[in-house]
């Protein structure tokens, strides 16, 4: 790993992809779903690579991913990196990735990890994170406040209690920290299912910055319903 520099911080992103989606019960891997005529992965990656910010992008595949390359993602230009080293959790995915770009990333330098499974994700979003974190000494994440009553239930999905609301935050991403700090955090934290919590057990404190609710994750197959919509209504938006 290389030392700290002193010059200014570059930024890299990483979106996992190595996943298959079951729940939305397709027959291939939901980063390559179709969106608008593109594999939904493509409109997030097609963000994040127009970024001023992001200097790389890279996508961690599965080892035996044989999709990626059916795709023209010579769109996106130079920024845009395949990595075949994906592993069974997200953990593993964004570690492995980590792992693979210890030559070129510096202890300081930023890393975004990104969800491949959201497509919504907007240039705003991008330059929110990265202009409110720019001097923070942990990172932080994407989020939004909870709006809705909790409840938690029992083993019969019975009400046992309201959870109260205030302070509670919905976990979104890209979540960005420093590069060392994230690498050592996941090194100790492999069962994880995101950055932050890595960052948490490490006995840091993440940022939240506010987004928005656009920001979805496509789990099920209304959510790509949704995306769609989301998309098509975005055209010209100005934040």
């Amino acid at each position: 790993m290389r030392a700290m520099q002193t010059t200014h911080p570059r930024h890299f992103a990483i979106v996992p992809a190595a996943g298959s989606g079951s729940r939305m019960a397709a027959t291939r891997p939901k980063q390559y779903l179709s969106l608008l005529g593109r594999p939904l992965i493509h409109h997030a990656l097609s963000v994040l690579c127009a970024a001023p910010a992001v200097d790389a992008v890279f996508v961690v595949l599965s080892v035996d991913d044989t999709e990626w390359a059916t795709h023209d993602w010579s769109a996106l230009g130079p920024k845009l990196r395949p990595l075949f080293c994906g592993g069974a959790t997200r953990a593993d995915s964004v570690l492995g990735g980590l792992r693979a770009i210890a030559g070129e990333a510096a202890a300081g330098d930023w890393v975004l990890v990104h969800d491949a499974a959201r497509p919504c994700l907007a240039p705003w979003h991008v330059d929110k994170l990265v202009r409110e974190l720019a001097h923070d000494e942990v990172g932080g994440l994407l989020a939004v406040p909870v709006a809705d009553t909790l409840k938690r239930a029992d083993e019969h999905r019975h009400v046992c209690e309201t959870v109260p609301r205030d302070s509670l935050w919905q976990a979104q991403t890209p979540q960005m920290f420093r590069y060392a700090m994230l690498r050592r955090a996941l090194e100790g934290a492999r069962e994880v299912t995101d950055e932050a919590s890595a960052i948490e057990a490490a006995g840091l404190r993440p940022r939240l910055v506010q987004g928005d609710a656009t920001n979805l994750k496509v789990t099920f197959p209304l959510d790509l319903h949704l995306a769609e919509w989301i998309l098509k209504n975005r055209e010209g938006h100005n934040a």
